[in-house]
């Protein structure tokens, strides 16, 4: 295998890897934004796409969030796969954060106290039978009323972002552009 390692990770090498990435999560980022920028969409429809993503990442519906942010992507005439790289904020590391706050608050909203039956759930009882009806109020209501706020803010906050940068790179681009062409025309004129 020509791209193998010579020695192979040992069993530390790789967790810390599944944790913290070898070349950094900023590589992983700048990928994102690159796979974002290079879209041909406009700018709205690129952030509005994000945007979407990451307002259905804050929904308690694991397994669904790309089906459900590309309807709502389509919907709102947002960019599909932007949808769809928005919804990479849910991943294992985000995954406690927007599990337990949209938990509490979800019960804040719903006045639901910490003495109520519904704060104590046996959830090994209720994902062992996997019945949707039975699971609805004691566990994904709360965290589907609790993710509103959250994935609004959220929502709003990536779309004034992602649109800000597309729009500062395709206007850098154009810039550019028009600067090489200046410089075109003037050795053109130069060598006449």
């Amino acid at each position: 295998m020509p791209f193998r390692r010579r020695k192979p990770a040992g069993l530390f090498e790789r967790l810390r890897a599944a944790v913290w990435p070898r070349m950094g999560f900023r590589r992983s980022l700048r990928y994102l934004k690159l796979r974002l920028v290079r879209l041909s969409a406009s700018p709205y429809s690129v952030a509005a796409g994000v945007a979407v993503g990451v307002a259905v990442a804050w929904t308690p519906f694991l397994g669904v969030h790309i089906i459900i942010a590309m309807v709502l992507g389509f919907l709102l005439r947002a960019n599909l796969v932007a949808a769809a790289l928005g919804t990479t904020f849910a991943n294992p590391l985000t995954f406690p954060l927007i599990w337990a706050s949209t938990w509490e608050l979800g019960h804040l909203i719903l006045g639901r106290g910490q003495g109520d039956a519904s704060a104590h759930v046996d959830f090994m009882a209720l994902f062992s039978h996997m019945n949707f009806l039975q699971l609805w109020q004691p566990v994904l209501e709360p965290m589907t009323v609790g993710a509103i706020i959250p994935a609004a803010f959220s929502a709003i906050v990536a779309y004034v972002s992602v649109y800000a940068i597309i729009r500062g790179f395709r206007t850098q681009k154009q810039l550019l552009l028009a600067q090489n062409i200046a410089n075109r025309k003037s050795a053109l004129g130069a060598s006449e």
